[in-house]
């Protein structure tokens, strides 16, 4: 985890339901249950976007549950993983948003370094087991990440996509950063307002009325600003 994040979690880390969830994931491990994403991936939102750039937050729900796709970072997976179909609508809004191209890969490592936090609000899962880590003590974790985000930070663009992202607009600031709330990427769910909702020019907009540097989404040769 990167300095400025361990400094502002250091307190939370020590306390015992923090540990409990390390033991109980670690204990799995030991039993022969495959976890993902990788135990060195798992803080993987944290080490790719430090804290003193963050500029936007995505909340996704838990990792995925099938072979070589979670690596700690929401919605994104490795290069040569097929790109799974919420991150295609994600893609899909791009293009009618800011029309960039459909990146030929799903890997959201150069948004993160440019301070998008892709964070989920459970950080572990069962290989084929959706959900399977929901209640060890995650969601605490990261209801706390999200609520030290809001006071230590300013001008902040929060993206909560559906519902289950939603239920955490109460631990933000309204009056300091951009909340944008819109259905969730699932195919299930994409037609009912995701696309079209525009997000993307949204956060840019937002970053630079407040000075900061705007997002490149291109996923093509993003640079840090």
């Amino acid at each position: 985890m990167e300095q400025n994040w361990q400094s502002l979690l250091a307190e939370e880390k020590s306390k015992t339901y923090f540990q409990h969830i390390l033991s109980t994931v670690e204990d799995q491990r030991r039993q022969g249950y495959v976890i993902f994403p990788k135990k060195e991936d798992t803080f993987n939102a944290f080490k790719y976007c430090p804290l003193e750039g963050l500029k936007v937050v995505i909340l996704g729900q838990d990792p995925y549950h099938n072979l070589n796709q979670a690596h700690g970072l929401a919605f994104s997976v490795q290069k040569g993983i097929a790109i799974p179909p919420s991150l295609i609508n994600i893609y899909k809004e791009l293009q009618q948003d800011l029309g960039l191209p459909i990146p030929p890969h799903g890997c959201l490592t150069s948004w993160a370094r440019q301070g998008v936090f892709l964070l989920n609000t459970v950080l572990t899962v069962q290989a084929h087991k959706a959900h399977s880590h929901t209640g060890i003590g995650w969601e605490k974790f990261t209801d706390t990440v999200i609520e030290k985000i809001s006071q230590q930070k300013s001008h902040i663009v929060f993206m909560l996509w559906g519902a289950h992202a939603q239920k955490k607009v109460s631990l933000i600031d309204q009056n300091k950063h951009l909340i944008l709330k819109a259905p969730h990427p699932s195919p299930l769910s994409a037609h009912r307002g995701f696309l079209g909702c525009k997000h993307f020019s949204q956060a840019n907009a937002f970053l630079k009325n407040n000075g900061l540097s705007e997002i490149n989404w291109s996923l093509e040769e993003a640079t840090v600003a």
